[in-house]
């Protein structure tokens, strides 16, 4: 049976989602314990590729497996071999054709900061802390920037597997508010595309983080995006700031 799973991770101490050698990865550990389940060398898809330090709330991955298993007894088989710090909140059967990462339409990311002058221990983890001003209106005025279909090349790892950069952002949003919990003032950049490059989110966020420091304007960022000039965009915003929030299926 194809089952599809949905994930949620603390990244912070998993080098990304890939499967790599003697590395400690997602994917990884969800292979390790399917293949043990299974009795054989299980195949794990997931949606997409989160860097090292990069979070997921809404993750999802699919597998085949040939034991006979219902949802319910999956998941628990599954948490109960897995770590802490990653866990399978939902199992279900899919459709044979149902794939991860082909059968998606769209995936979204947040990106978090806390803007203060102390770091609450609750968010250290999933947010990055910064102290200087934030003109938020600026950085809402040039959001609008990154809607539509856009060549990423200045927005994306110079390195790259992908065969074309060429992506469609549908939503970039971006709110905040006090949050109760951490006592502080948190921003969250939340955008939704067809797909994303590596870097990709990071960029954009330390771009308008920028912005909002009054470091670069918007004339600069339509260059960049236009021109795809690499050289004039904000820095790429630590890992620790981003989570995978939800990826969409038809």
């Amino acid at each position: 049976m194809n089952f599809r799973l949905l994930l949620q991770y603390d990244g912070t101490d998993f080098h990304g989602w890939q499967m790599q050698t003697e590395l400690r990865t997602v994917q990884g550990e969800l292979t390790r314990v399917l293949s043990l389940l299974d009795g054989r060398e299980v195949v794990v898809n997931g949606s997409g590729r989160t860097d090292a330090g990069v979070h997921a709330e809404g993750q999802v991955a699919s597998a085949e497996l040939h034991r006979d298993l219902t949802p319910q007894k999956l998941r628990a088989a599954i948490n109960g071999n897995l770590p802490d710090d990653v866990r399978v909140l939902f199992a279900d059967i899919a459709p044979d054709d149902f794939h991860a990462r082909y059968s998606a339409r769209s995936k979204t990311y947040v990106y978090r900061v806390v803007s203060g002058q102390v770091m609450s221990p609750f968010w250290s983890r999933y947010a990055l802390f910064d102290a200087r001003p934030l003109e938020l209106d600026r950085m809402r005025s040039c959001a609008s920037l990154f809607l539509g279909e856009h060549d990423w090349t200045a927005f994306s790892a110079v390195q790259s597997d992908a065969g074309s950069r060429v992506r469609t952002i549908s939503s970039l949003e971006i709110n905040d508010g006090w949050d109760a919990r951490g006592r502080c003032h948190l921003i969250r950049m939340a955008v939704t595309a067809d797909g994303f490059l590596r870097y990709m989110v990071r960029s954009i966020a330390g771009t308008l983080l920028a912005v909002g420091r009054g470091e670069i304007d918007e004339k600069t960022v339509r260059h960049a995006i236009d021109e795809g000039d690499r050289d004039v965009v904000g820095a790429t915003a630590p890992a620790c700031g981003l989570t995978l929030k939800s990826v969409q299926y038809d």
